[in-house]
């Protein structure tokens, strides 16, 4: 029992799993040096969030503060690296055990902090180029084990909000149970809602249909972790530096993506999207890309769609359909499109499992830190390329996410007050607009807290 009162676990010991078996004691060593100062810091907090994962929070200085004396300490063994905790939070554990897809991605989170540093440092990644950064994300995709080499395109991408209401979180199962029983898998942003939904739909049409071999991907990175803990389903946890890698891992490892509703993250990853596909290098790159939901959310879809042409044209509207209330027919145009996406891969020679061939400008590779200056300086004008005007709008809508539950965006607000954005004044007044939709759909705070703006549109 912590100080606060939260049940807690006094000690416990876990051995290694996975690739954190096979450690060389050189590798070990580096990892224990690497393992100290704020490396820990943020090793600690991404184990927090892991084994917080039943407990619908989105505030990751509060998950902090209710475990104050919880702590990790890595342990060199000859068998590989063992992990000892501290007062971790009791809902992990089952008899005193600790819940054994927890425990897996306890050591993703090892092998992708702590281990990424340690390979950092000795210059094994390269993140000041553009070939650099792909190289890094294929590499970091490749030690989570998620590639499958030979097989058939088939991991379907699912975007969404994690405090999404009832009727949408179903329609989001009953989408992924579709998709099951075609034989997909799924990845997603590994937390709950529209991220858990399609996995566990997914993973009854599975069931059903006898396959057992099934991907449950999750990609997440350490200033959302908190926000969005690994759901229970993910068999396959990687986490990213940062959101740009995040998106980029989305986007060359899977084979289409399909929307659900959101709020500010969804409209991020739908502009990033639309920025990489309008780029002139990919538009014979076949990619399947749905906005879905409910009846009910039809509104949502229709002020994104809206936006979308009014900033970027209607030209690009032409880059995804939306289909409502409808999730066998989702299921059947996913897959109609990744027979496309099969077709081209095959005649150009290109992965499965990869898609080296799709260009990512710099402008939504290189990671954008949300200063309020760096916000207030964004491009937000009409008259640019498409591309270039979408990896601005991206980068709006992510340091709005950034103040709402991350780290450092809360952090920037209590110190600098809201952040300003500014441009063209008729698409800040349909920016405005959007945003507040959002407030006002309840779309940016889990369902019954109030939500406090971190941002104003200078109109």
């Amino acid at each position: 029992m912590n100080c606060n009162n939260e049940k807690t676990i006094d000690k416990c010991v876990i051995a290694a799993r996975g690739g954190m078996t096979l450690l060389s004691q050189d590798e070990v060593n580096k990892m224990l040096e690497m393992g100290k100062g704020s490396v820990h810091a943020l090793f600690r907090k991404c184990c927090l969030a892991v084994l917080n994962c039943d407990v619908n929070e989105d505030d990751a200085m509060a998950v902090l503060s209710r475990y104050p004396d919880f702590d990790v300490k890595l342990l060199p063994r000859e068998r590989g690296i063992h992990l000892e905790f501290s007062n971790a939070p009791i809902q992990a554990f089952v008899d005193g055990k600790m819940i054994s897809g927890i425990r897996d991605s306890i050591f993703s989170v090892l092998r992708d902090i702590i281990f990424q540093s340690s390979e950092h440092k000795d210059g094994n990644f390269d993140e000041t180029t553009q070939s650099g950064i792909t190289n890094m994300v294929f590499e970091m995709l490749r030690r989570g084990e998620v590639h499958q080499y030979g097989k058939e395109p088939n991991l379907v991408v699912c975007w969404g909000g994690h405090s999404i209401n009832k009727e949408e979180y179903q329609y989001t199962k009953n989408v992924g149970y579709q998709l099951g029983l075609r034989g997909a898998d799924i990845c997603t942003g590994c937390g709950t809602g529209a991220m858990k939904g399609p996995m566990k739909g997914a993973s009854v049409g599975h069931a059903k249909q006898r396959l057992f071999d099934g991907r449950y991907i999750g990609l997440t990175e350490p200033g959302i972790i908190a926000a969005e803990a690994p759901n229970p389903i993910v068999n396959k946890l990687v986490i990213m530096p940062d959101i740009e890698k995040r998106l980029e891992a989305f986007v060359r490892l899977g084979h289409g993506i399909i929307v659900f509703p959101g709020g500010v993250g969804t409209a991020e990853e739908i502009l990033y999207l639309i920025g990489l596909l309008s780029h002139p290098d990919n538009k014979d790159n076949p990619y399947p890309f749905i906005m879905t939901g409910p009846k009910s959310a039809e509104q949502y879809f229709r002020q994104i769609d809206e936006f979308i042409r009014f900033s970027l044209g209607d030209e690009v509207a032409k880059l995804y359909e939306i289909i409502i209330e409808d999730p066998e027919q989702v299921a059947k145009h996913m897959v109609a499109g990744l027979d496309k996406v099969k077709a081209y891969r095959s005649e150009k020679q290109i992965s499965y499992y990869f898609d080296w061939d799709l260009t990512i400008d710099k402008g939504f590779q290189f990671p954008f830190v949300p200063t309020h200056e760096n916000m207030l300086n964004l491009n937000l004008h009409q008259g640019q390329p498409v591309n270039e005007l979408a990896a601005d709008l991206r980068k709006a809508f992510s340091g709005i996410v950034a103040g709402n539950i991350k780290e450092f965006g809360r952090q920037q607000i209590e110190e600098k007050g809201v952040y300003k954005i500014s441009g063209n004044k008729d698409l800040m007044a349909k920016l405005d607009v959007l945003l507040k939709s959002f407030v006002e759909q309840k779309r940016m705070k889990l369902p019954g807290s109030e939500y406090t703006p971190v941002f104003e549109v200078i109109i």
